[in-house]
Formats: C-alpha cells, structure tokens, sequence
C-alpha cells in the first residue's frame, strides 16, 4: 500500500521534507502515512514566520473586525471539509467516526464565537487620581504563540487555543503530536484559502526531543499553550520559566464520577459509561473512578457491566461501532499493564480485563472495556491516570465521604455527581476541587464554557471569553493634558 505524504505549512508554503516518519493506523496496525521529520532548524524557520507575520501590516494591520470575519470564513471552510477531516484524523488515531464526524461539525462554532469577540477586545479609561492626567488602557495580542497539542483529540484541543489565540492577534506554531499529525497537517492548508496571510500558521512535526524544546525554549516564542501529560506539561512549565513566558497547561485528570442513591440510575449508568468508555477512554476528562452509594453499588455495577458487555467493537470507520483501538501501541501497553496492576492490588475485575478474542481485531491495538470492584481510593489504579478503557468502582457510605474521597486526588479536572437533590447538586458542585462539574451529565464541552483544571490538571482556561484573555497582555497609557512639568525628582 503507498503511503500518503503530508507537508508542513510555513509562512504560507507547503514544506517538503528531506526526513519523514511513518504515522500508523491503530486499527490495522500498519503504517499509512508519512510526517515531516523536523528538527530545529526547521522549527526556527516557522517560529521566523510567524514573527515575520505577527509584525506585518497584512496582520497587524487588520482591524479586529475583519480578523473576525477571516475567522468566520474559516468556520465556513471547516463545515465544507468536516467529513474529510473526520476521516483523516479517525485513520490516523482511532477515534471513532462518528464521534469525529461530530466534533468537526461542531469545532466551526469556536470560530465563529471568537470571530465575534474579536473587535469586543475593549479597555478602558481609568478615572486617575493625577490632576492633568488622563488614563487608559489597551489589551494587545502576546506575539508568537507555541500550540502544542496530543494524539487523542488533535483538532478539537488545537482549535480550543488557535480559536482565542488568532481571536486576539497573535501568530502560531503549532506542534502535534507525532502519533496523529496527518490531520492538522491537512486542516491548516484552510487557513490560506480563508485568506490568512502567510506565516500567521505554520506547523513543526517530529520527535518530541528533536521539535519540543527547540520550540518552546526560542526566544521568539512569547508564550505556551500545551495540552498533554503531566511529565510534558511540568518540562514545558520549567522551560517556560527560564524564559519567563506565559503558559496555559491543560494536563491529566482522575475525574470522580459519583452516583447518590437517590440519582436516576438509567441516566447514571448511561453516564458512566459515556464517562470512561467513550474514547476508549483516551481522553483527560475521563470518569475512571466510578464512586457509587452502597445502597445502589451492586445494582449500579450490574447496569454498568451489561451496559459495556454489549459494546461493538471494532473497526472505527465503520458508523455502528461504538468502542475503537488505543491510538499508540506504547500507550495500548501501558493501559494492559494497568490491568496486572489492579489485579495485584486486589481489585476485582467483573468485565474484560485482556485484549479482545475476536480475530477481525488482531491486528489493531485494542484492549477491552474493563470495570473493576473492590477499589480503594489508596490502590495506583485509582490515583494514577491510566487513559485507556479502565474503571475503577469504588463503594461510599455518605455524602461527606463520598466528597472527601473524590478529591483525595492530585488531579482537579472534572467531576459528575448523579442525584435528584437539587441542594445535594449544588453541595457537590461547591465541594468539588474540580474545573468543571457536570450535574446529572457527562463530558459536555462547549465553546462558551471554560475548561480547566485545579491542581496538578494544569493552569489557565480554554473556551469562553476567558480565554482570549489568556492570549492578551494589557497596557496602560498616559497623557498629560496640561503640559505643565513638575519636580522631575519626584514620582508623580
């Protein structure tokens, strides 16, 4: 089978590569693609183009009005190519096509909300307390901005920082992950026939060790928004000190999915499901600690078990499957280890538990939805992220206990609490170290509602107006009105 090429776009120009890598189809197992091999000669060239873009006229000059209708187009564009994108990405890393095909039909919505916010960037007059003096200020965009990005979700979590980012002014290099390229690769040649002028994208793909730190350490880069493990966002953290850049860190999550005795258990079960087995459970807002009353703990993990055992399997391009592959064979091997380690500890495991039997399946990096009993909160599998098919159950007397065990985590990213007690809800929603709280419902994003998360799940907010914030820097400008000078040795 020939393999397809994809390039790199730097200020404007598709990039052929003198290196490339192989990308893999997790459902076959195969390669299916060749990546640009980039290292940082290659990387100081796409950071010189969006300098080059971000001091232009043809950027810099543009109203904020008319960044917001190129923005608009490009939401126009993405609706045009969604089924295309959807495929791309759902060969290169896994995800199921319909889940993708409905993403794409819904990233044109982050365009098109920050479209709109472009030209409502406003600052103010400040009422000084300087006689003479007059006061305001501007919010201006940062300069070259650093988007990297990881293999599960990659053009959803890039349009979550290209979206704002662009919004504001700045220009962009974007790095994904080496795993699943193919789709950025193809989504950014959309930004030239928007109209965007060259080099406001450009895009770097390689080794994390040969791309990463030569990006993120380069002094043109002004900023870093990254989304990925803690090991990376902690590396990322450290260099963007030693160059004193901003950061928006989005890392992983442990999320606490807890079901109350009086909750609708059809509505919970259906949202632990959704919670963890979405996705394979690849994803950083994963509910892979199911804490659940022990009123309703064996009939919840009946349902739930059912529920999972009657899962399709199988080839993500087909529309009727419902569970796909691991993206990665590293990571599909990490997660089988998990199982071992669950096992050691004591857990129980009451489905799956190994790789599917099904010869159809044998070549791709798949591994089984698995539930597991008899879970402490102490046991690694249910401290430590595993991003993969793997829930732990574990069993909570009260209300008190079933807040204190669900922030007995490191991570803070998400939570889901299922009740019919609206001031049980509303408790909960307080209680929770989380950054987002789902009430009676799981894993809803939107492009008005912040996301983020508390403690080691990262630092600063995507989506919602907050997050054009993230990507603007405020002055302040002074005017002296009466022109009279005072003691120039003293501070006025």
């Amino acid at each position: 089978m020939e393999l397809v090429t994809f390039e790199n776009t730097v200020a404007g120009r598709l990039q052929s590569a003198e290196k490339t890598f192989q990308s893999f189809n997790p459902f076959t197992g195969e390669p299916w693609a060749l990546i640009p091999q980039n290292g940082s000669a290659e990387v100081d060239q796409a950071v010189a183009a969006a300098k080059s873009a971000f001091r232009s006229a043809e950027w810099s000059g543009l109203t904020p009005t008319a960044r917001g209708k190129l923005l608009v187009r490009l939401a126009d564009l993405i609706t045009e190519n969604a089924g295309r994108l959807a495929a791309i990405e759902t060969r290169d890393n896994g995800k199921l096509i319909s889940e993708m095909s409905a993403q794409l039909r819904y990233i044109p919505e982050w365009y098109r909300y920050f479209g709109g916010l472009a030209d409502k960037i406003e600052g103010s007059v400040l009422p000084i307390d300087k006689a003479g003096m007059f006061a305001f200020t501007r919010h201006e965009p940062i300069g070259v901005i650093a988007a990297i990005v990881p293999w599960n979700s990659p053009l959803m979590l890039l349009t979550w920082k290209l979206a704002p980012l662009l919004a504001a002014g700045n220009t962009v290099v974007i790095k994904p992950s080496e795993h699943t390229s193919a789709s950025t690769l193809e989504f950014v040649k959309l930004f030239a026939e928007a109209g965007f002028p060259a080099g406001v994208v450009n895009t770097v793909t390689g080794m994390p060790l040969e791309v990463g730190p030569a990006l993120v350490n380069h002094p043109d880069v002004a900023k870093i928004a990254f989304t990925g493990g803690e090991p990376g966002g902690i590396a990322v953290y450290r260099a963007a000190a030693e160059g004193l850049k901003t950061v928006t860190l989005e890392l992983g999550g442990k999320s606490a999915n807890i079901v109350f005795d009086d909750a609708n258990l059809e509505s919970a079960i259906n949202g632990a499901i959704s919670g963890i087995f979405a996705a394979s459970g690849q994803t950083c807002i994963a509910g892979s600690r199911l804490l659940v009353h022990r009123k309703v703990h064996d009939q919840m993990v009946e349902g739930v078990v059912k529920l999972a055992a009657s899962a399709r399997i199988g080839n993500p391009a087909d529309i009727g499957t419902q569970v796909g592959p691991i993206t990665t064979q590293a990571q599909r091997e990490k997660v089988l280890s998990y199982l071992d380690i669950a096992r050691g500890e004591g857990a129980e495991c009451v489905l799956g538990g190994g790789i599917p039997s099904a010869q159809e399946l044998a070549c791709g990096w798949f591994v089984e939805p698995s539930i597991f009993t008899g879970v402490s909160n102490s046991m690694r599998i249910a401290r430590e992220e595993v991003f993969g098919p793997i829930l732990s159950v574990i069993p909570f007397e009260d209300e008190e206990e079933a807040f204190a065990i669900a922030n007995d985590s490191p991570y803070g990213l998400a939570a889901g609490i299922w009740t019919s007690n609206m001031g049980r809800a509303l408790r909960g929603a307080a209680a929770m170290e989380a950054g987002t709280v789902w009430i009676n419902s799981y894993r809803a994003v939107s492009y008005m509602a912040p996301f983020g998360g508390y403690k080691r799940s990262g630092i600063g907010r995507e989506s919602g107006q907050e997050a054009i914030n993230a990507y603007l820097q405020t002055k302040t400008v002074w005017i002296d009105t009466v022109g009279k000078t005072a003691n120039p040795f003293v501070i006025r």
